[in-house]
């Protein structure tokens, strides 16, 4: 179903945009649904722009008939190859009509219209995101091609007794031979890749919504008969949704039906197929019994996400792919504001910018940097990236910062209002925030342009003869993707300033009459800034970046005791956690240098301990501040990448936390935790069950004995997966052995629960150490594991590449070795998986001298093969150049 790169493509340009030559009016179209053959019948209205002969996109289609206007082509009238149709119309209008046929059971790649599950049980549905719509008929395939859609589906009553597709009902009946049909008519233009059908056994759950605009919508959440039951905490998740939407943005939806289908065979996280939203399972289904709080929190995201695609997004699109982060780093920022709404804003902003450093700051320092907007591209599949989503969500946060709650507010009524029914670009959404405001926003589109992270370094003068202290900040972005010249962009610094007993001062820059608050915003517009402030009585300890307001590394030589002091006392709970953070990084520095005591490591352990016995601090907040770095983000902290010697010093820093706790304590504190343990899902459950696993592992760290001992106990008694897994997890940190008859009772416990399973796959492929790489091979042969379903690619192969730094980057390179196996193996099926298992090599060149030559030696021979996809080659290219 993919095209190999044995036909390169040219890369596509955004400078070579030009608008389409032909326009799409209507669409109808009519499936003759079928596993191993469906054939589909297009009507397509089209209109003339530009004198050129009208080019259809289509790849992997059996063309049976072309029509124009009435009228058969034969093979002598168009072109077709190289996944374009090409002929020539008469007219600034005509009618084409196509038919042809796919064959759904055979495409592996999850791209167009494809099998999801058995032939025997199974049902069909489409991706066509990004361009999977050429994949299912012949079509101008880009977003800025909309068209109002008519779509007819029939096929066997007993084997597809649901039939699905965007848009309100109009329509079905029965047909002889015990077929049946179904039509749906979307009111709204829309691109083609939010086209979406679904035929099948399936179930639903439902509900009615009224929206805040009066329209009564029913809301119904389909799944497999196995599955259906697990779908009720989605049903609240999107009334919420809906409800926060029509709130914050006053968006309401716009159909009479709302759709949402679960797959277990899906290469994304979710689809927002206008009016037939599709996702994958592990972010819909949900129980108890087989998820974790993390999971919950996850569904309820996700559900939010799509759902606030109907207007960042569908209603107002984009214009071609360069504009990607201007639907999706927007609706992240929406769907991150309603998390924080939801749960607790603190912890939340902890969440998404560890993610941010965890998944995008490496990204955005190797070879698959880009930026926001990219320039070009070769394979748009492999542009889904932390730095379009995560890095996009922040630039839209500084933007929603820049003008405020109301002014925000009013920026995207201007942008709703004015681009309803449109395909825009990142410069009409800085307008019209802007033009609502009477701001001029432009200057933030560098941020767009320009990638890499920035650095802002801070230094801080403090004159007490003037009672006036100076901070200096300067920025520099290193060039790491040929964009040698870095502009200065607009970088907003959130501040505060602590005096040695941890007040926070009023602040009064230079110029001002009176102080203005005790935390001000600051912007760095040049490469280097000064800002003075007057009347501070003593020197301060800068709390700089509060809130994340920027996505920026930030550089400030704090001493210990300064980090020490904000960790106590910062008011901001981001930039509390920062400052635990910081230290944590100074004490690894410490442990990693050998020491078991240091100034850095002395302070992080004392404060902590100190914090654990506070009843003030909220435990889901304790638990953070008690989770150091991980290896990956502690990889920054030295030049070379020794994963063993940065996991052996960030235990040992541990091991010095637990010890200055104490086992006494930290088991007095588990067993009270223990006590209240339920499988509510509240707020003050979750934070429990979070701070008891901490509590664990610590006590494991301390007193192994008695951490197995715990560990086991405390997985034979949960009451839900959290503190399963947890437990589970923890026990086979400790002893992967002892672990060996847990590990085997979840597997039997679970077998046929597809997600929990998956959980299985992934806590293995964490497991440290020289035997890693032996477990994850004895981990293919069960006979659960397939190439074939993505969620568990990513599960083993994945999670084993990306999150097991010792047993993946051995230095016998026996590891990289064997992922490459898998990828070729993965690229025959899912050209996509396979791009995306193998960014686990981005960042290679920063090993040691052994397994640096050892994974170039696996890349170079990889990249230089011709019989890949386009979507891995496109990796594989730039990663081998380091």
């Amino acid at each position: 179903m993919s095209d190999r790169s044995e036909t390169p493509t040219a890369p596509i340009l955004l400078a070579d945009y030009r608008p389409p030559a032909w326009t799409v009016e209507q669409v109808e179209l009519t499936f003759d649904l079928a596993i191993d053959r469906a054939e589909v019948d297009a009507r397509l209205a089209l209109r003339r722009k530009v004198d050129e002969p009208i080019r259809l996109n289509g790849e992997g289609l059996e063309l049976i008939e072309l029509k124009v206007d009435g009228r058969v082509l034969s093979e002598g009238e168009y072109i077709l190859g190289d996944g374009m149709l090409e002929f020539t119309a008469t007219g600034d209008t005509c009618v084409v009509e196509t038919r042809v046929a796919l064959r759904p059971a055979e495409n592996t790649a999850f791209e167009g219209l494809y099998l999801s599950g058995s032939r025997e049980t199974g049902f069909l549905l489409t991706q066509c995101e990004a361009e999977g719509f050429r994949h299912i008929t012949f079509f101008p395939d880009r977003p800025d091609v909309l068209s109002r859609y008519t779509v007819t589906l029939r096929a066997d009553k007993a084997r597809f007794p649901v039939l699905l597709a965007g848009g309100n009902p109009d329509g079905s009946g029965d047909l002889p031979e015990g077929r049946h049909w179904a039509r749906f008519v979307d009111p709204h233009p829309k691109p083609s890749y939010l086209f979406a059908l679904v035929a099948g056994r399936l179930e639903r759950i439902s509900r009615d919504h009224v929206t805040a605009d009066g329209r009564r919508v029913a809301l119904h959440i389909w799944a497999e008969p196995d599955a259906i039951d697990r779908c009720d905490y989605a049903m609240d998740a999107l009334v919420r949704s809906m409800r926060w939407d029509e709130d914050a943005y006053g968006r309401n939806y716009d159909l009479d039906v709302f759709h949402v289908v679960a797959t277990h065979d899906f290469n994304m996280g979710a689809m927002e197929n206008k009016g037939l939203n599709i996702f994958n399972a592990k972010y819909l289904l949900a129980d108890p019994d087989s998820s974790t709080d993390d999971e919950y929190r996850h569904v309820e995201a996700v559900v939010a996400h799509e759902y606030f695609h109907n207007w960042s997004g569908n209603r107002v699109t984009c214009r071609d792919w360069f504009q990607l982060s201007l639907k999706e780093g927007l609706t992240v920022f929406r769907e991150q504001s309603f998390s924080a709404d939801m749960n607790s804003a603190p912890l939340k902003r902890i969440e998404d910018v560890a993610l941010l450093r965890r998944a995008q700051f490496p990204e955005d320092a190797g070879p698959l940097s880009h930026p926001v907007r990219p320039s070009q591209y070769s394979e748009i599949n492999n542009f889904y990236t932390a730095t379009v989503y995560e890095k996009g969500a922040e630039l839209v946060r500084m933007l929603a910062g820049r003008l405020g709650p109301e002014g925000f507010r009013q920026g995207m009524d201007l942008y709703f209002a004015r681009h309803d029914g449109q395909a825009v670009t990142i410069e009409d959404f800085l307008r019209a925030l802007g033009e609502a405001n009477g701001i001029d926003l432009m200057p933030y589109l560098a941020w767009y342009e320009q990638s890499g992270t920035p650095r802002i370094s801070a230094d801080g003068r403090y004159d007490a003869a003037q009672r006036r202290y100076r901070l200096t900040l300067r920025q520099r972005t290193p060039a790491v993707d040929g964009q040698a010249a870095r502009r200065p962009l607009p970088v907003p610094v959130r501040l505060s300033l602590f005096d040695p007993s941890g007040q926070a001062t009023p602040l009064r820059l230079e110029g001002e009459a009176a102080p203005d608050g005790v935390e001000r915003t600051v912007v760095l517009h040049t490469a280097e800034q000064v800002f003075t402030f007057e009347d501070i009585a003593q020197a301060p300890v800068p709390s700089l970046l509060r809130g994340f307001s920027a996505p920026v590394i930030l550089e400030y030589d704090y001493a210990p005791d300064e980090l020490a002091l904000l960790l106590r006392h910062d008011a901001d709970g981001f930039n509390r956690w920062e400052a635990g953070q910081q230290l944590a990084g100074l004490a690894f520095d410490d442990a990693r240098d050998g020491r078991q005591q240091g100034a850095a490591l002395d302070a992080w352990t004392t404060v902590l301990a100190a914090l654990f016995h506070d009843p003030a601090v909220d435990d889901a907040l304790l638990a953070e501040l008690l989770t150091p770095p991980g290896e990956i983000e502690l990889v920054e902290r030295q030049p070379e990448r020794d994963p063993q010697r940065i996991r052996d010093a960030r235990l040992r820093m541990l091991g010095a936390l637990a010890a200055r706790i104490g086992v006494p304590a930290l088991r007095q504190r588990y067993d009270a935790l223990s006590a209240m343990a339920r499988g509510d899902l509240d707020a003050a459950s979750q934070a429990r069950r979070q701070l008891k696993r901490r509590v664990l592992d610590l006590i494991a760290l301390a007193s192994p004995d008695d951490g197995r001992a715990l560990a086991r106990t405390q997985y034979e008694r949960a009451p839900a997966m959290t503190d399963r897994l947890a437990a589970l997890s923890t026990l086979a940190l400790a002893d992967a052995d002892a672990a060996a008859e847990a590990i085997a009772h979840f597997r039997r416990r679970y077998d046929g629960n597809a997600l929990a399973l998956d959980k299985w796959f992934a806590m293995q492929a964490q497991l440290p150490g020289d035997s890693a790489f032996d477990r994850i091979r004895s981990l293919e042969a069960d006979p659960a594991f397939t190439l074939k379903n993505p969620n568990r690619v990513q599960a083993l192969i994945g999670t084993f590449a990306r999150a097991n730094p010792t047993g993946f980057h051995r230095t016998d390179g026996a590891a990289y070795r064997w992922l490459a196996d898998r990828l070729l193996a993965i690229d025959a099926l899912n050209p996509q998986v396979a791009a995306r298992v193998a960014t686990a090599f981005n960042g290679w060149k920063r090993l040691e001298p052994v397994r640096r030559e050892a994974a170039h030696a696996v890349i170079a021979a990889l990249s230089s093969r011709r019989d890949l996809s386009r979507d891995l080659t496109d990796i594989l290219g730039r990663v081998a150049l380091g």
